[in-house]
């Protein structure tokens, strides 16, 4: 919403660091709020948007908040579009429209994806109580499990060996959720940079370098020297990935004549499909790999915590009978 405010006031004729400051007053205290009055302060005296937006994303603002590292990451690629119509003297206004579609396409990829693994993550938090319900289950079938259990060594091999099980299989449940989550990289980034680097009137080798240099100065795709902002090796490969199909488009163009702007933006749509796709299959996929944990972990801890001190029990009371 910020971003599109933003491209609304340029188009305007506002100027980019009073349109900063317009925003800032309109948006609740917070780091947003504060990130937009350091851009426009820093703008009013002459230093470049993007790089007064990078110099506040170097102090690393969104810490402490919840999902900080998808802010983070999503403001870097705002600095790294508005760097790339900087340099390249595209339109100010088109370029966050266009930046705003990629940002609204890749938030409603991320909206979907949270839907869909609101499911299996509710059956695996309830499935992680099942040790639990095991103890409370030999606790009250009239057997002495409790003695068992604090009272004699199998008991307490039995609570650590559940214990462990259980925490192996909170850590196991989190890393299978994180790995489903889309990434906060905006898919189909480079060919929209490089159109807009296009639209500008830049040559097709300057408008590389362009994006190159605005990738790299802006911290996008795990580029050196923001370690902050980096996306890790996956985006990283993501990145060099798209830059690829991006040569293949100019090269279509050159050999068709066709316009490239318009062969970019339509190969960013469709990386844009192509990650909204991959990302709900892996929210698929999740609920049958969340069983994984289940099997492996949870129900031996159930058999640990609630079967083995039960039949302790029953062993001694039965002996002691005799």
């Amino acid at each position: 919403m910020l971003v599109e405010r933003l491209a609304v006031l340029v188009e305007a004729g506002v100027a980019p660091a009073r349109a900063w400051g317009h925003v800032a007053s309109v948006e609740p205290e917070g780091p947003i709020r504060r990130m937009a009055e350091a851009v426009a302060s820093s703008g009013a005296d002459g230093v470049p948007v993007s790089s007064g937006l990078v110099t506040w994303l170097d102090t690393a603002p969104f810490d402490g908040v919840p999902d900080a590292l998808e802010h983070e990451r999503t403001w870097r690629q705002v600095a790294c579009a508005w760097r790339v119509a900087e340099t390249s003297g595209a339109p100010m206004a088109d370029c966050l429209h266009a930046l705003v579609g990629a940002l609204r396409a890749a938030d409603d990829a991320r909206r979907d994806v949270r839907v869909a693994l609101s499911g299996p993550r509710a059956t695996s938090q309830v499935m992680l109580a099942l040790p639990l319900v095991g103890l409370l289950f030999s606790l009250v079938s009239g057997f002495d499990t409790g003695a068992v259990l604090v009272g004699t060594p199998i008991g307490w091999a039995c609570l650590v060996v559940a214990a462990g099980l259980v925490t192996l299989a909170r850590r196991w449940n989190a890393r299978l959720v994180r790995r489903a989550r889309p990434s906060p990289r905006v898919p189909g980034l480079w060919p929209e940079l490089l159109a807009v680097a296009l639209s500008g009137g830049a040559a097709w080798s300057a408008g590389l370098t362009v994006v190159d240099e605005a990738v790299a100065s802006c911290g996008v795709d795990g580029a050196s020297g923001h370690p902050r902002g980096g996306a890790g090796a996956v985006d990283e490969t993501a990145g060099h990935s798209e830059r690829h199909r991006c040569e293949i488009v100019l090269d279509l163009s050159r050999r068709a004549g066709a316009p490239a702007g318009l062969l970019l933006r339509s190969e960013a749509r469709e990386l844009r499909s192509e990650a909204r796709a991959a990302a709900q299959a892996a929210a698929s996929r999740l609920g049958v790999t969340l069983m994984l944990p289940l099997g492996v972990c949870i129900l031996p801890a159930f058999l640990v915590i609630g079967v083995v001190p039960l039949v302790v029990s029953l062993v001694s009371s039965t002996t002691g009978s005799w």
